[in-house]
């Protein structure tokens, strides 16, 4: 019989997870400069790309703009652009090093639609492939992440260490 083992995820399960910080997550971590510890990838002039604690599927990143807020119109075109080539630029790090099969892409705006922190706006990019929706999923409600958060962050910042940049200032 095979064994599913992922004890990280408990404390999120139970509903015990540590207080939450004053202010919002997505301005004091990129603030600490504390990447490895808040589960930061990459920075981009405009935006940072952050994994997501609790995952959709193994490499699930965020793109977050520094900017704090939750309108869209309030991003500045330059912070919108420079979002958009950070998304596109892990789409391609995770083509070529994590190889899903597809992705889902896309921002929950406000409580109604959705967002978990809606006070900051964030793209989640959650790579697919087929048939990572099991019998865990559906018959038993539960998602199973095949890799820990540590050894995800390690391989992901790898893998945009290697690829480089593109040079259009992000």
């Amino acid at each position: 019989m095979e064994r599913i083992f992922a004890p990280w995820r408990m404390a999120y399960l139970k509903g015990e997870l540590p207080e939450p910080r004053e202010g919002c997550i997505f301005c004091w971590k990129p603030a600490e400069d504390q990447d490895e510890r808040n589960l930061i990838i990459e920075r981009h002039e405009h935006c940072f790309v952050i994994m997501n604690l609790y995952p959709y599927t193994n490499s699930h990143l965020m793109v977050v703009p520094y900017r704090h807020t939750a309108d869209l119109g309030e991003l500045e075109d330059a912070e919108l652009l420079g979002c958009q080539q950070a998304i596109r630029r892990v789409v391609q790090v995770l083509q070529q090093f994590i190889r899903p099969q597809g992705f889902n892409i896309g921002m929950n705006i406000g409580r109604a639609g959705g967002a978990g922190i809606e006070s900051h706006l964030h793209w989640h990019v959650v790579p697919r492939w087929l048939g990572d929706t099991n019998f865990m999923s559906v018959t038993g409600d539960t998602k199973v992440i095949s890799e820990s958060i540590p050894e995800g962050w390690q391989r992901l910042r790898e893998a945009f260490g290697a690829m480089p940049s593109p040079s259009s200032g992000t």
